[in-house]
């Protein structure tokens, strides 16, 4: 006779590996990145892109409140 308490299903295998820490490194992280230098490339792109969405946001925002009020007769 076979105890059930010896058999585990694969799902708690699973949770038992992956609760264990490995110690191994990711793949995808060589090295934790340095925050005291920015790397300003990036960080100019991120501002200029978001600059860049925002004034296009306001842009159409202006031409449909324009477009509005003509088909409305409000100007």
């Amino acid at each position: 006779m076979i105890k059930k308490n010896c058999l585990k299903s694969t799902g708690e295998k699973v949770l038992i590996a992956a609760a264990e820490p490995t110690g191994s490194r990711s793949v995808f992280t060589s090295s934790k990145p340095d925050t005291s230098r920015p790397n300003w490339l990036r960080v100019g792109l991120a501002f200029g892109a978001s600059a860049f969405l925002w004034a296009l946001l306001f842009k159409q925002h202006s031409s449909d409140v324009r477009e509005y009020k003509a088909r409305n007769g409000l100007e």
